[in-house]
């Protein structure tokens, strides 16, 4: 399991143009872990479901994605109407502006259309492109045609805030969850305010999986019916990329202190340096959401350690 930054425009307009959120800035509110800020509308709130805020009535929502500072200049130059286009942004008008001060940024408007247009009305969106000096910022608002004004949805976005980087620790202290017992693994990352990378040695960077890794991530969605958790777990870790040729060990359903769980141990092949593993994966599920644990260890390296993937994943608390 490697983690990699987005690199490739393309990928980066496929994966943020889906998504949906809604913020702003006077007083500003953070999205956990998030160094970009907004004042929100009264009828706003953060959004437990992803980086961002969203309209209790639903209809409007921002999303907050930061990426490298570097990466600023090559989507500005990426981030033409025809490429939106293909993503289903049709763009309107675009704008350089500063932000936050003096921080550069673009500001681009237009509309999704609705795939069926008998279904609906087409979507208004806006997308701010910001390019501060140590982080660039993505932030995507859409609404329904009357959930909320024009003018509220700009004062938001160009109202942003940008806020020093946090601490590892504070990041750590923004999930939604608390780690009770580290069983000898700390943190390295925190990723989208929702999820923690863990390893255990003193490596930072970890090259052909020298060192054992550990990947907590809390979901707040709908869990699958109990008759469909066996083939969603199975999906899920399939569903891994940089890991092929799994071989099940063990795949359990159980229940533990009057909570559902489910377990499964494979071996696997690392794909880029075509080491075996085993990969430990556990999702503890909640009425609105989970919690999904992913271990993996060198397979020559694996005496004791799934055990201790076990004594952190039993330690977690739901805030």
């Amino acid at each position: 399991m490697r983690l990699r930054s987005l690199a490739r425009p393309a990928t980066i307009l496929a994966l943020l143009l889906g998504l949906t959120q809604a913020g702003l800035a006077a007083d500003p509110i953070f999205p956990a872990s998030s160094r970009f800020g907004f004042e929100p509308p009264p009828d706003m709130v953060s959004s437990k479901r992803f980086s961002g805020f969203e309209r209790v009535e639903g209809g409007a929502t921002v999303s907050v994605v930061e990426l490298p500072p570097n990466a600023f200049a090559e989507l500005e130059q990426s981030f033409t109407d025809a490429n939106l286009k293909q993503q289903g942004f049709i763009v309107s008008n675009r704008q350089a502006i500063k932000v936050a001060g003096d921080v550069d940024a673009v500001l681009f408007t237009g509309e999704q259309p609705a795939a069926d247009p008998s279904t609906g009305p087409a979507i208004k969106k806006w997308m701010l492109l910001v390019g501060d000096p140590t982080v660039t910022g993505i932030i995507i608002a859409q609404t329904t045609p009357d959930a909320e004004t024009d003018e509220s949805m700009v004062s938001m976005l160009t109202g942003v805030r940008i806020r020093p980087e946090l601490t590892l620790d504070q990041q750590v202290a923004a999930l939604p969850f608390r780690i009770g017992d580290p069983a000898g693994f700390r943190p390295v990352r925190v990723l989208a305010g929702n999820s923690v990378l863990m390893t255990q040695g003193p490596e930072d960077q970890m090259a052909a999986l020298e060192q054992p890794i550990l990947v907590l991530a809390q979901a707040v969605q709908p869990p699958p019916q109990a008759e469909q958790r066996e083939a969603f777990a199975r999906t899920a870790l399939a569903s891994n990329q940089t890991m092929k040729d799994f071989i099940v060990e063990r795949s359990q359903s159980y229940r533990q202190k009057g909570v559902d769980w489910h377990e499964i141990v494979a071996r696997a092949t690392d794909t880029p340096s075509g080491i075996p593993v085993v990969v430990s994966q556990t999702i503890r599920f909640a009425p609105d959401g989970y919690l999904r644990a992913v271990g993996v260890v060198r397979a020559d390296h694996r005496e004791g350690v799934l055990a201790r993937f076990r004594e952190v994943v039993d330690s977690v608390q739901i805030k």
